[in-house]
């Protein structure tokens, strides 16, 4: 039986914020993230960090879902980062003196949570991130227990194909779009996101063009994607002796690829899904009234295509970057690149890659260091500036070379200690000769003096010889 989840959830509001301004034009409502939490199950905590004197709309909402509000008020030096430390400390605490919690969710994009999401699995919590695929990092995605995308919370579009007039719970619509506050959860909406909006949206809204627009849901992926980690789960249960039902199955995909939702294959739910694959014919199901038994067929299902991989899609990324790199230099819109990308690059699709949309596939190039992706805030766009692999470290510093006369680097050559012959002259210092055993002195014999008494001097010089007579 599956141990029961107590979740606490943390938020990052300015990180979520901008991403989700950025990339969908939307504004963020915790309370749609909380709906979708609500379903994996229960919320014992809910925090929030941010500046709050510059969030009045943001307030509002955080207040009706009960979310604790933690002030975070940024230094005079502008500390990037401090509420990414509040919420990494903060949430390290509970995992030591709540033991009941038992599961974390992070809701932000940032890849700095990267070690904080490790050390709470280390510690046997289950981790979910909550964020948006195209400005989430994918090693934060790839590395959590389940990955929860803000595209695939989005309501679907009209089989018309008509743009969505759905509006989601805060998010940013422009002033001549908004209509009667009629509705509960619109009504929450309009009064609550309203005054953000004014500050950030309705400048880009008012400049008109599709920078202003509402982003829809992006376009379904292909399910021929999907069969590769379908065949794998169902191989997994295999080797473990296990009935491939709905949950065993979904479970075994995630623990492969956290990531992996079925919402990204215009599916509603995993039943669907299966429904899905059963009908193009890829999996064997039997069962039913939601007990489903899925198998795979019995000769291995050859997709008509390949299954492209993600980094075979950065080369021509990399063509198109030197091909416009002095306007990349300063930043650019990434509808700009879009646009260069699809006119030199004709021949790469990026959803045959695995990415529903262009802001996708470059935030997985950011992970490669190929580009460096800046949201715009006033203007509600993200600027795209070269990666680091276009700017390499730059060479130490080698020593400068010696200058030696060529005589002296020959003669350097050609030394050899020499003997030391006495007398003989040379350019070298010689070997000093073998030192010879030192004798002690001799101390002579003084004769006694045979001069007179007290006479100066006389008394060292010997008396002279007397002659022999003759």
């Amino acid at each position: 039986m599956q141990e029961k989840l107590n979740i606490a959830v943390f938020v990052d509001y300015d990180n979520i914020e901008i991403g989700l301004k950025t990339t969908l034009r939307r504004d963020f409502d915790v309370a749609f993230v909380l709906d979708a939490l609500k379903e994996r199950g229960d919320l014992v905590a809910k925090f929030a960090y941010a500046n709050w004197g510059r969030q009045d709309g943001a307030t509002r909402q955080m207040a009706e879902n009960a979310v604790q509000m933690v002030q975070r008020i940024p230094s005079p030096r502008g500390d990037k980062n401090g509420a990414d430390i509040n919420l990494a400390l903060d949430a390290l605490e509970m995992a030591f003196t709540h033991q009941h919690v038992n599961a974390f969710a992070i809701v932000s994009g940032d890849s700095d949570f990267i070690p904080l999401v490790n050390k709470l699995k280390e510690y046997g919590k289950t981790v979910y991130i909550v964020g948006g695929k195209a400005f989430t990092s994918t090693i934060l995605q790839q590395n959590c227990n389940e990955f929860i995308s803000f595209e695939s919370l989005l309501p679907d579009l009209p089989a018309s194909g008509q743009p969505q007039t759905v509006q989601l719970p805060g998010e940013y619509r422009p002033r001549g779009d908004r209509g009667g506050r009629g509705g509960d959860r619109g009504d929450r909406g309009d009064r609550g996101g309203d005054r953000s909006g004014d500050r950030g949206g309705d400048r880009s809204g008012d400049r008109g063009g599709e920078r202003g627009e509402r982003r829809p849901r992006p376009a379904p992926l292909d399910l021929e994607q999907v069969l590769p980690l379908v065949e794998r789960a169902l191989q997994v249960l295999e080797r473990r002796g296990v009935q491939p039902q709905l949950g065993l199955l979904k479970s075994t995909m995630l623990q492969l690829d956290s990531a992996f939702s079925e919402r990204a294959y215009g599916a509603g739910s995993f039943s669907d899904f299966v429904e899905k694959l059963k009908k193009a014919d890829m999996v064997n199901v039997s069962g039913s009234g939601g007990r489903y038994v899925i198998e795979r067929k019995g000769t291995a299902t050859k997709p008509e295509h390949p299954a492209l991989k993600h980094e075979d899609l950065l080369p021509p990324l990399r063509d198109v970057l030197e091909n416009h790199r002095l306007e990349i230099e300063n930043g650019c819109p990434v509808d700009d690149l879009a646009a260069w990308f699809k006119e030199e690059q004709p021949s790469f699709d990026t959803t045959a890659y695995g990415f529903q949309q262009f802001t996708e596939f470059l935030n997985y190039a950011q992970d490669k260091t190929v580009v460096r992706l800046e949201p715009h805030q006033e203007q509600g766009i993200i600027l795209v500036y070269l990666g680091a692999e276009f700017y390499p470290p730059a060479e130490p510093p080698q020593p400068e070379p010696v200058v030696v006369a060529q005589q002296e680097i020959e003669e350097e050559e050609e030394y050899e200690p020499q003997p030391y012959v006495e007398g003989q002259p040379t350019i070298f210092e010689p070997n000093p000769p073998p030192a010879k055993a030192k004798r002690a002195p001799v101390r002579k014999r003084v004769p006694r003096s045979t001069g007179p008494k007290g006479g100066g001097g006389g008394g060292s010089r010997r008396p002279p010889r007397r002659k022999k007579p003759e």
